[in-house]
C-alpha cells in the first residue's frame, strides 16, 4: 500500500521543490568556499608549525572545548530546537517559539560559563588524562594547557550562534548561516598570518576566538528581521524548553560518545610518533571535504522538510525527501571518494606539501587520506540519516547507533594502531578503525530507520546507486589515465607541476562523469534542470 502512495506522489509543489534545491546549491557553494579557506588554513599551519610538537599541543587543547560545545549546545540545536522550535511555527504560536528561544538562549550561556570556569581551574589534570604522552615534554604539556584555557570561552560563543543558526534553519533561511563557516575561517587565517608573528602557536588560538565572534555577529542581521527579539526570560518549566532538554538528552550523550572517539585518538596519537595528532587532524579536515560540501549542506536545507512533514504526519512526503536528499549524496559522493583515493598523493604535496612538512610525513598523511575517505559515503549519508530520526522526535536510535559504532571504533583503533601499523605508522590504524565504524553506524541507521517508517524507497535508491556506480568506475579509470599521461609532461617536483597533473585529471573525471551520468540516464544530474522549469 505503501509503494502505490508513493508513486503516485511529487513534491507539494514545484517552487517547494526548487526552494529546496536552491537553498542546497547555495549552501553547498558557500560550505566549498569555506572548505577551500580551510585547506589554506591547515597549508598556513603547515607552513609556520611543520606536522611537530606545536600543531600536536594546538589540536589537543581542542578536545576539552570542543567536548562542552557538543554536549551542551550541538545536540540541542540539531536534535531537539529545531522540530520544537518549528512545531511552534507550524502551528502559528511565533510567540512561544521566540519565549522558548529566549530561555534556551539565557539559560545555556549562564550554564556554558560556569561549566568553562570550572574547566578553565580543572584543565592541568584534564590534558594529563587526553593527552598522556605529553608528559615527557612537560613544554607541550603547558602549551597545550594554555591553549585550552584560551579557547574555552568559544563553547559560550559558539552557543549564542548556533541557536541563531537553529532560528534561521526553521525559517529556511539559509543566507547568513551559510557564511558563519566562512567568516570562522578567515578569523583563524587571519591569526595563522598575523597574530602567529607576534605571539607563536598562540596566535592560532586567538584567531579561533576571533572567528568564533565573527560566526555569531554575522547572524545578528538576519536573525531580527525574521523576529527575534531578546527578553531575559529564565522560563525552565516551559513545556517548549522542558521538551528541547528531554529530546537532547540522548544525543548529548551520542555526541559526547563520538567525542569519547576524538579523545582516544588524541591519547593514542600522543604516545605514537610525534606529528600523529596533526597528521589525523590535517587529514581528517581534507576528507571532510566532500562531507561537508555535499551530506552536511543537503542534511542541512532538508531538515525542515523533515521535521514539518513529521509534524504533519505526511509520511509519503516525509519518504520522497528522504529518497531524494541520499540520491543526491550518493550521486556527488561515490565519484568524489574514487578522486580522493586516486588524487591522495597529489593533494596532500598541493595542500601540505610545504618545506617543514618532510617526505615521511607526507607518505604518511597521504596513506592516511586514502583510508580516511574509504568511508565517505557512510560518513556523508548518516547526517540525513540522524535527521531523519529527530524529525521524529526520537534521538535515542542515533545514540544506539554511535554508541555501537564508537565501542567497535576504540577497539578497532587500539587494535590497528598499536599492534598491526606500530608507532611509526599508527595514524593509518586510526583512520581505518574510523572508516570501518563510520560504515557500521550508517548500516544500523539504515536497518532501523526502514523498521521505523516501513518504506525507504529502496528499489528507486539501488537502481540509482548502480548506475552511479558504473559511471564513477569508468570515471576513475579516466582519472588514472590521465594520471600517467599527463605526468611525462611536467615536472613533478615542482608545486606547478602537480597543480597541472590535478587539475587535468580533475576536469577529465568531472567531463567524463558527467556525460555517462547522462548516458545512463541518473535522475540526479537533471536536478538542477528543474530549477529552470518553475513558472514565475
Amino acid at each position: 500500500m505503501q509503494v502505490s502512495i508513493f508513486k503516485k506522489f511529487s513534491f507539494s509543489s514545484q517552487k517547494s521543490k526548487t526552494s529546496l534545491v536552491w537553498s542546497t546549491i547555495f549552501l553547498s557553494g558557500a560550505l566549498i568556499l569555506s572548505n577551500i579557506l580551510g585547506l589554506l588554513r591547515d597549508r598556513i599551519f603547515v607552513w609556520r608549525f611543520g606536522a611537530g610538537p606545536e600543531l600536536d599541543a594546538y589540536y589537543a587543547a581542542f578536545r576539552i572545548p570542543d567536548l562542552i560545545f557538543n554536549l551542551l549546545v550541538l545536540g540541542a540545536l540539531f536534535s531537539a530546537f529545531i522540530p520544537v522550535f518549528t512545531s511552534y511555527l507550524a502551528n502559528k504560536q511565533k510567540d512561544e517559539a521566540w519565549h522558548t528561544a529566549n530561555s534556551l538562549i539565557n539559560i545555556f550561556t549562564a550554564g556554558l560559563f560556569i561549566i568553562c570556569i570550572l574547566a578553565f581551574i580543572l584543565t592541568p589534570y584534564l590534558i594529563i588524562l587526553i593527552a598522556p604522552g605529553f608528559i615527557h615534554d612537560p613544554s607541550k604539556m603547558q602549551t597545550t594547557i594554555n591553549l585550552t584555557r584560551l579557547m574555552l570561552i568559544t563553547p559560550v560563543i559558539f552557543c549564542l550562534s548556533n541557536i541563531f543558526s537553529g532560528i534561521l534553519n526553521s525559517f529556511k533561511r539559509f543566507f547568513a548561516y551559510a557564511l558563519t563557516p566562512v567568516v570562522y575561517n578567515l578569523g583563524i587565517i587571519f591569526g595563522a598570518l598575523y597574530l602567529t608573528k607576534f605571539y607563536g602557536i598562540y596566535g592560532l588560538a586567538l584567531g579561533v576566538i576571533i572567528g568564533a565572534f565573527l560566526h555569531f555577529l554575522i547572524q545578528i542581521p538576519s536573525v531580527l528581521l525574521v523576529g527575534y527579539r531578546y527578553q531575559p526570560v529564565f522560563d525552565l518549566f516551559h513545556p517548549g524548553f522542558k521538551q528541547i532538554i528531554k529530546l537532547m538528552v540522548p544525543t548529548a550523550i551520542a555526541l559526547g560518545i563520538s567525542q569519547i572517539t576524538l579523545i582516544i585518538y588524541t591519547v593514542l596519537g600522543s604516545v605514537l610518533r610525534t606529528g600523529t595528532i596533526a597528521i589525523i587532524n590535517l587529514t581528517n579536515n581534507i576528507q571532510t571535504f566532500p562531507t561537508v560540501v555535499f551530506g552536511i549542506s543537503i542534511a542541512t536545507t532538508i531538515f525542515p522538510y523533515f521535521a514539518e512533514k513529521a509534524s504533519q504526519e505526511k509520511l509519503d512526503e516525509f519518504i520522497k525527501h528522504f529518497s531524494w536528499a541520499i540520491r543526491q549524496i550518493l550521486f556527488l559522493i561515490i565519484p568524489s571518494t574514487a578522486g580522493l583515493i586516486l588524487l591522495r598523493a597529489q593533494i596532500i604535496r598541493l595542500i601540505l606539501g610545504v618545506a617543514k612538512f618532510t617526505w615521511s610525513d607526507t607518505r604518511l598523511a597521504a596513506a592516511t587520506l586514502g583510508l580516511f575517505s574509504f568511508s565517505l559515503v557512510a560518513q556523508a549519508t548518516i547526517p540525513v540519516l540522524n535527521r531523519a530520526f529527530y524529525a521524529f522526535k526520537d534521538t535515542k536510535t542515533p545514540l544506539l547507533a554511535s554508541f555501537i559504532s564508537v565501542l567497535v571504533n576504540i577497539a578497532l583503533a587500539y587494535y590497528l594502531a598499536y599492534y598491526y601499523f606500530g608507532y611509526q605508522d599508527g595514524a593509518k590504524g586510526l583512520a581505518l578503525a574510523f572508516s570501518l565504524a563510520s560504515f557500521l553506524q550508517a548500516i544500523i541507521l539504515v536497518i532501523l530507520l526502514k523498521k521505523k517508517v516501513g518504506f525507504l524507497d529502496s528499489k528507486t535508491i539501488i537502481i540509482s546507486t548502480i548506475r552511479i556506480l558504473i559511471a564513477a568506475f569508468l570515471m576513475a579509470s579516466a582519472v588514472y589515465g590521465t594520471l600517467y599521461l599527463v605526468a611525462p609532461f611536467v615536472n613533478m617536483q615542482r608545486f606547478v607541476g602537480i597543480l597541472t597533473q590535478t587539475i587535468c585529471a580533475i576536469f577529465v573525471g568531472i567531463i567524463v562523469y558527467f556525460l555517462l551520468a547522462l548516458l545512463l540516464k541518473c535522475k540526479e544530474i537533471k536536478v538542477v534542470n528543474q530549477l529552470f522549469r518553475v513558472k514565475k
